[in-house]
């Protein structure tokens, strides 16, 4: 299961688990839309690789 990090690494922008704006890559680093496509160009700065569109985790049902 994915760990749902809450904030971008770089800036700390609020990525709550219901965010469209969270990206991450193969390790799980998380990063907002703005930065990957400003900032880090589309490469985490941690590994290297390439940064994608967060799912969305639903919440859970009671």
């Amino acid at each position: 299961m994915l760990e749902i990090r809450t904030k971008c690494e770089n800036c700390g922008k609020a990525l709550p688990n219901e965010s469209l704006e969270a990206m991450i890559c193969s390790y799980e680093c998380t990063f907002c839309k703005d930065c990957v496509e400003t900032v880090l160009k589309n490469v985490c700065p941690n590994c290297g690789g390439g940064l994608e569109k967060r799912p969305i985790r639903p919440p859970k049902k009671s």
